[in-house]
C-alpha cells in the first residue's frame, strides 16, 4: 500500500502540503494519460484547482489527499474524452531492417512518452516497479478513462473500494464491477514484465554500454544485447529487433560519432541524456535514451528525440561543457 503523505490529512491547505502532494499526483496522471510532460501539467492544474476551492474544503466528507484524487480523476477523465489512445511507439509502425529509410512520423499524441522518476520520494520508492514501466502504462490506454481510474486507484495506490467509489463519485457496485472489467482487459493487453529496475541492473552494463557507445565500439555495443533486442526512436516511426539488425544500424553511419551519455533514470528504468556536438558553446540536448534489461542484458533501447527539451526534468544539464 502507498502511504498517504505526511501531513496531508490535515485540514489545513497550504503550499508545503501542496508540493509535498505534487509528485505522487504527477504519477497518477501519467498513468492515467501515458504522457509525462502532460501528466506534470495536469498534476500543475489541479493542484491549482484544489488551492482556488480550499475555502470549499470540509475535513468532515474527505481527507485531503482524497479530495485532490478526486478532481484529478475529474479532470483526467476530461481530458482524455478527445484523446488517441496512446501505445509503445513499436505498436504504431511496421517492423525495419537495418538498412530501411526512416522519413515518416507517427502521429502526434499517439506514443507513450516517458516520465521522469522522483528520486528520494519516499512514495515512489513504495511504488512497484511494474506499475510505471512504459509496457503498463501502454496496456492501462486499452481501458476506458474510468476503468483505468479505478483499477491505478485500486490495484496501484490501493485506495478501499469505500474510498475509490467517493473518489469517482460512483457506488461501490460500479466500482467493484468497472475494477472486474479493467482486469480482464488489462490481463490480455498488458506483456509479462520482462525487464527489473533500474538498481536491479548490473552497473557494469550500463558503464558498458556508455563506454561502448562513446566509442562508436559496435562489437562491444553489440555484445551488451539481448539476442532479440528492440530499438524504436520515437517520434520516428521506425523500429527494428535483434542485436545483429541494432549492431549493423549503429556501424551504418557516424551520426552517433562524438555524442555522449549521462546517466540518469525514467519510469523506473536505467536511462541517459544523449549529448551531440553543438555550435563551439559545448554539447547539446540530443535525445533521452530510455534502456530497459533483464539484469544482465539490454533488451530495449528507445532513444526519444522527442524529449530533447525536456533535459532539466530528468535532472540532466541543458549544456555539457
Amino acid at each position: 500500500m502507498i502511504a498517504g503523505v505526511a501531513g496531508v490529512d490535515e485540514a489545513a491547505i497550504d503550499e508545503a502540503l501542496l508540493g509535498a502532494l505534487r509528485p505522487e499526483l504527477v504519477r497518477y496522471c501519467y498513468r492515467m494519460i501515458g504522457d509525462g510532460a502532460g501528466a506534470e501539467d495536469a498534476a500543475q492544474e489541479v493542484l491549482l484547482r484544489v488551492w482556488n476551492a480550499r475555502e470549499s474544503y470540509d475535513p468532515a466528507r474527505a481527507s485531503i489527499r482524497t479530495w485532490a484524487y478526486a478532481i484529478a480523476s475529474r479532470y483526467c477523465i476530461d481530458l482524455l474524452r478527445a484523446a488517441p489512445r496512446r501505445a509503445l511507439p513499436t505498436d504504431l509502425s511496421e517492423r525495419n531492417g537495418a538498412g530501411d529509410q526512416a522519413f515518416a512520423e507517427l502521429r502526434p499524441g499517439s506514443w507513450v512518452t516517458p516520465l521522469p522518476d522522483a528520486g528520494a520520494d519516499p512514495a515512489a520508492a513504495a511504488e512497484q516497479h511494474e506499475s510505471i514501466r512504459m509496457a503498463f502504462v501502454a496496456a492501462l490506454q486499452h481501458l476506458t478513462p474510468a476503468q483505468r481510474a479505478v483499477l491505478v486507484l485500486r490495484d496501484v495506490y490501493r485506495h478501499s473500494a469505500a474510498e475509490t467509489a467517493s473518489i469517482l463519485g460512483i457506488s461501490a457496485a460500479a466500482a467493484h464491477s468497472s475494477l472486474q472489467r479493467a482486469r480482464r482487459v488489462l490481463a490480455g493487453a498488458a506483456p509479462a514484465p520482462s525487464d527489473v529496475p533500474a538498481g536491479d541492473v548490473d552497473p557494469r552494463l550500463l558503464d558498458g554500454f556508455v563506454r561502448a557507445f562513446e566509442r562508436h565500439d559496435v562489437a562491444g555495443l553489440a555484445a551488451l544485447l539481448a539476442e532479440d533486442v528492440v530499438f524504436s526512436m520515437p517520434p520516428v516511426a521506425f523500429w527494428l529487433q535483434g542485436a545483429a539488425a541494432y549492431a549493423a544500424l549503429f556501424a551504418s553511419g557516424d551520426a552517433c560519432v562524438g555524442h555522449r551519455l549521462v546517466a540518469t533514470t525514467a519510469n523506473g528504468s536505467p536511462a541517459f541524456g544523449q549529448y551531440e556536438p553543438g555550435d563551439g558553446n559545448g554539447m547539446r540536448p540530443f535525445a533521452l535514451v530510455v534502456l530497459e534489461s533483464d539484469g544482465a542484458r539490454v533488451t530495449r533501447v528507445t532513444t526519444h528525440l522527442d524529449q530533447a527539451d525536456r533535459f532539466e526534468a530528468f535532472g540532466l544539464p541543458v549544456r555539457l561543457l
